[in-house]
């Protein structure tokens, strides 16, 4: 319990003189949900903010500065602050992968252009979830790099094969000649570097890039504002 809620019970016992039960209890219930963000937060409706939500702490001295100033879109499509994005991305890649997701933004200071935590909450999701969509569409233009690459290497490797028994076959064998077919056979498998890479190793970061925005596209967002009565405002997908 807070400071500020334990100076309102121990107001109880003076103002249970002046009132009667019920509207003692009214009078209280109002002073805590005014004055005491945790009592605010437990009577926030489970679905605005999962009891066992990984919360993402981000203090800001104004909501401009989530954004990035030179995108001239609408605060609905405007892009994060990349120093934001890293951010709240880094931490949550230390979250556990199943945990649902809550960003808490602590701001000094409100301005009315973005003032209201609705529309903070949906471009910020917005913002994830076009991150989301533009990997995913990395990662298939990467398959179809790597198709391509895969039909080229195998005709570098059959092309290989075949100049290397043509060797075996009509020039002697030793000296120059074995050389030759050994270098024949060892670039054949080097034309096959790029698409092993590719479809053994280079997609699965991308695609987890790509989950990541998907968790994060979907998280709930709360805004307490240092300068205001500290009422958390949540806002959930």
């Amino acid at each position: 319990m807070s400071a500020v809620a334990r100076d309102v019970e121990d107001r109880s016992d003076t103002l249970a003189g002046y009132y009667d039960s019920t509207t003692l209890t009214t009078i209280l219930a109002r002073r805590r949900s005014q004055s005491d963000p945790i009592a605010i937060e437990a009577q926030t409706p489970m679905n605005e903010d999962p009891i066992d939500a990984s919360i993402i702490d981000l203090r800001v001295a104004t909501l401009r500065q989530l954004f990035n100033e030179m995108d001239p879109s609408p605060l609905r499509e405007r892009d994060l602050n990349p120093r934001t994005e890293e951010y709240i991305v880094g931490w949550c890649r230390e979250l556990p992968r199943n945990a649902a997701l809550c960003l808490h933004i602590h701001v000094d200071r409100s301005d009315e252009e973005s003032s209201d935590p609705a529309i903070i909450g949906e471009s910020i999701r917005h913002f994830f979830r076009g991150r989301s969509i533009a990997t995913r569409l990395r990662l298939r233009r990467l398959f179809a790099h790597g198709r391509i690459a895969l039909v080229i290497g195998l005709g570098c490797l059959a092309v290989a094969f075949g100049l290397s028994r043509l060797l075996e076959d009509f020039g002697p064998f030793g000296g120059f000649s074995g050389i030759v077919k050994e270098s024949l056979v060892v670039g054949g498998w080097v034309a096959m570097w790029r698409p092993l890479e590719i479809f053994l190793y280079d997609w699965w970061p991308i695609l987890a890039d790509a989950r990541l925005s998907d968790r994060l596209a979907g998280m709930s967002v709360r805004i307490t504002c240092k300068n205001t009565e500290a009422t958390p405002r949540a806002t959930h997908p």
